[in-house]
């Protein structure tokens, strides 16, 4: 079984710094993209940013020049870096990794999805 198992959230002010970080565990599995998505209240899940394993990023155009997200292929971790954050950032933020499980002869894609960690930005 692989689990996500996410660290690093909690309250900052506005024009604060935070970091997240999510470690993939188990056995048997490659890892494809890793990546951070974010649901506030009311709204739909959405993607915050994300890498290749090549180390390739896409961000969404609310975070460009202000978050930054890496990734230790070794180590399994990504981390979300938050800067300059604003009030319009809080929600919970899901790690999320689109994994290759060999079970056998076969290779099963797919996503798994840390519980969650709330980001909250005070005013």
């Amino acid at each position: 079984q692989v689990q996500l198992v996410e660290s690093g959230g909690g309250l900052v002010q506005t024009g604060g710094s935070l970091r997240l970080s999510c470690a993939a565990s188990g056995s048997g599995f490659s890892i494809n993209d890793m990546g951070w998505y974010r649901q506030a209240p009311g709204k739909q899940r959405e993607l915050v940013a994300k890498i290749t394993s090549g180390g390739n990023t896409e961000y969404a155009d609310s975070v460009k020049g202000r978050f930054t997200v890496s990734r230790d292929n070794a180590k399994n971790t990504v981390d979300l870096t938050m800067n300059s954050i604003k009030p319009e950032d809080t929600a919970v933020y899901y790690c999320n990794a689109k994994i290759l499980r060999t079970i056998g002869p076969l290779k099963i894609p797919r996503d798994y999805w840390g519980q969650g960690t709330q980001v909250t930005v005070s005013s």
